[in-house]
């Protein structure tokens, strides 16, 4: 096999994890799992699953709770809904395995998150939410 033609499968393959990943930022909040993840990226669920990791260095379901977290923070910080209304918000289906996750990921539990004053930095809700993402990841990777 050339090596454009094996560029060009890469790059395809690419793509197609993409639309998996759109997916997920997408409808982080409906019941999604890997066979459905797959199939959006036109893959078997094992091939997807070792695509996926090595081309985003994470598993798919690492990623998606990740995006449920971060959306998480969101409605916590606004404080008018409790840990359980925000953990179906998000598409979690199970309060401790959500909250076990969400300590993880933050560093203190959705109780005490939400409880706690947050300040507004007056920076826009895109540079927030990177921040937030760039948090998450670096208490996840030293972990």
């Amino acid at each position: 096999m050339s090596r454009t033609h094996t560029q060009a499968r890469e790059l395809s393959e690419l793509a197609h994890l993409r639309r998996a990943k759109d997916l997920m930022d997408r409808e982080y909040d409906q019941p999604l799992d890997v066979p459905r993840m797959a199939q959006e990226a036109f893959m078997s669920p094992a091939h997807f699953a070792r695509q996926f990791k090595s081309a985003y260095g994470e598993t798919p379901y690492g990623y998606l709770m990740t995006r449920r977290i971060e959306r998480a923070t969101a409605l916590l910080r606004r404080g008018d809904l409790s840990v359980t209304d925000v953990c179906m918000a998000v598409g979690c289906t199970s309060l401790g395995s959500f909250s076990a996750r969400f300590t993880e990921l933050v560093g203190e539990t959705p109780s005490a998150y939400r409880a706690r004053e947050h300040i507004d930095s007056g920076l826009p809700a895109c540079i927030e939410k990177e921040a937030s993402r760039a948090g998450i990841k670096k208490r996840r990777d030293t972990d």
